[in-house]
């Protein structure tokens, strides 16, 4: 138990410099009671019945007070079991004879986006090494093959749709990049979902065509929304070339649009292979494939429904799933509609 009036001035003194600071402090007595923390401190929920109720936190005051040094750690932290898991950095250090300062700093969102680049760079890693290796070797086999004109044409066919499969991969990882950075470097304007529909549709008509699926849009006319129509129309082409690359031959794909509660719902409907349930979270992840093989056999690079994903968030959308295996999938993508106040900005 605190005694001294000079060591509850000095505890007052630091939290009062904690929060202009705006940090997270909590200081601790011999006893390990806390004396006293910043708001800070308290909106992450360290302490409860004056003790901090994580265990790493405990420990890593106990080293510095018993080293009389500074004592730094790493830990995944979360105040109870609804919450998420913050990862935090704490430092912990002797301010006086009596108290311990422990200095908490939130670095979990700091912590995502590092997670985000090292699976983003071993990812592409991967994905480049493919057609890169292909690329090279039909080239070696090209130059063996100059005396056989059937190899050499076998073998410029697939040199060029592995190139045209690495310039697809490039061009996708670079409209993805763009996108998660919240570029919205088209003009934002009042945008005719209807039109955009048109438009992406008919961009995947050749494709339709050559997979024999018969593709069909019925959308009510005259729904607005404010944005970059060259992302939007991005999007909606890739959830269409999606829903076609994922169905059999003799099958329809279908893109309907409609007003609910204030939204504009975009839906792309097969009756293809079907999503898992266990994998429905999963396929908006960069690179992630319901069924690799089938992606290798038609030139997919995992990277179209992760572009949807970003262009829904950064337009103030969501885009979700319902998927049956073996009966196909809808996918519906979600706008907020053109307000009054967005059309006099």
């Amino acid at each position: 138990m605190v005694k001294s009036q000079k060591t509850k001035k000095v505890a007052a003194d630091a939290v009062a410099f904690l929060e202009v600071l705006s940090a997270a402090g909590v200081i601790l007595t011999a006893e390990n009671e806390v004396i006293d923390q910043s708001e800070q401190a308290k909106q992450m929920g360290l302490v409860a019945y004056g003790k901090l109720i994580n265990s790493e936190l405990q420990e890593l005051v106990n080293q510095a007070r018993a080293e009389r040094t500074s004592k730094s750690t790493e830990v995944y932290f979360a105040p109870n079991l609804r919450a998420a898991k913050q990862f935090l950095f704490a430092r912990a250090t002797m301010l006086s004879e009596e108290l311990v300062i422990l200095m908490v700093e939130d670095r979990t969102e700091a912590k995502r986006l590092e997670d985000v680049r090292h699976d983003f760079v071993e990812n592409i890693s991967h994905e480049l090494k493919t057609p890169i290796s292909a690329i090279s070797l039909l080239s070696e086999a090209l130059q063996i093959a100059v005396e056989d004109p059937a190899a050499v044409k076998k073998f410029a066919v697939d040199l060029n749709k592995e190139s045209k499969r690495l310039a697809g991969l490039v061009n996708r990882i670079i409209e993805l990049s763009r996108i998660q950075a919240g570029d919205l470097s088209g003009e934002i304007r009042k945008v005719d979902l209807g039109n955009l529909i048109a438009e992406a549709v008919d961009s995947n008509l050749f494709l339709a065509d050559r997979r024999n699926v018969k593709l069909s849009f019925d959308v009510v006319p005259e729904v607005y929304v404010k944005g970059d129509s060259e992302l939007l129309t991005m999007a909606i082409k890739n959830l269409i070339e999606n829903a076609i690359l994922y169905s059999e031959a003799n099958s329809q794909v279908g893109v309907g649009l409609k007003v609910e509660s204030g939204m504009a719902e975009i839906t792309v409907t097969d009756n293809g292979i079907g999503i898992p349930v266990d994998q429905q979270e999963r396929i908006f992840e960069r690179f992630y494939r319901v069924d690799p093989s089938r992606s290798r056999e038609t030139g997919g690079t995992g990277l179209g429904l992760a572009i949807v994903k970003h262009a829904a968030n950064n337009h103030g959308g969501e885009v979700a799933v319902f998927s049956r295996v073996g009966l196909g999938s809808t996918f519906t993508l979600r706008l907020p509609l053109l307000t009054e106040r967005d059309q006099n900005d």
